[in-house]
């Protein structure tokens, strides 16, 4: 009886470690976005939330749980569009906790294994910076690995940023193109 019950609370223990390693929603909403990137996020694109001159905002229907809001943006740039995907993942006056939210969404999705049908599994790799709460922005920048084909437009960022007063994580997926585009726009 009692190697019955041993064997019982061993096998339960096993399972919640295995389902917390499985259960990585930030992970399954990443790699849905990144799934529909080829698509130019079509398949995630909800309904318009605003329409300006330059670009259109949408509502993703991927959401990472817990994010503030999710938004596909659709920016014609140099006659083409450009598509990006943003999800507000936290908000907090409070910079110590922003910092902490920072870190274990950068946790989660780093060396993730992103497997697209037709293609060899991807790795999501990224290089961790500590944020300083002098510093307005700190963004990590993360690759597939190995990139090929479209994939190797596809661009992935954590940001954590301070707009008045307000520390925010946001995670962003985007055509690098679309990055290069504003720049240039911007010297201009």
């Amino acid at each position: 009886m009692r190697t019955l019950f041993t064997l019982v609370i061993l096998i339960a223990s096993c399972s919640i470690r295995a389902q917390d390693v499985f259960s990585n929603k930030t992970n399954t909403a990443l790699e849905k976005v990144i799934k529909d990137f080829p698509n130019r996020f079509r398949n995630i694109k909800g309904d318009l939330i605003a329409q300006r001159q330059q670009n259109a905002e949408y509502k993703s229907t991927i959401q990472v749980p817990g994010s503030s809001s999710c938004t596909v943006t659709r920016y014609l740039v140099s006659n083409n569009d450009a598509y990006s995907w943003s999800c507000t993942a936290f908000e907090n006056k409070d910079f110590n906790l922003a910092t902490i939210k920072f870190k274990e969404i950068f946790e989660q999705i780093e060396n993730t294994i992103i497997k697209i049908d037709g293609e060899k599994p991807f790795i999501v790799s990224g290089q961790y910076k500590t944020p300083s709460e002098q510093r307005k922005t700190t963004t990590i920048a993360f690759d597939l690995l190995p990139a090929v084909g479209e994939m190797k437009k596809l661009k992935i960022e954590l940001t954590l940023q301070n707009t008045a007063n307000n520390w925010k994580v946001v995670l962003n997926v985007f055509d690098v193109n679309l990055k290069e585009e504003q720049a240039t726009a911007a010297n201009n």
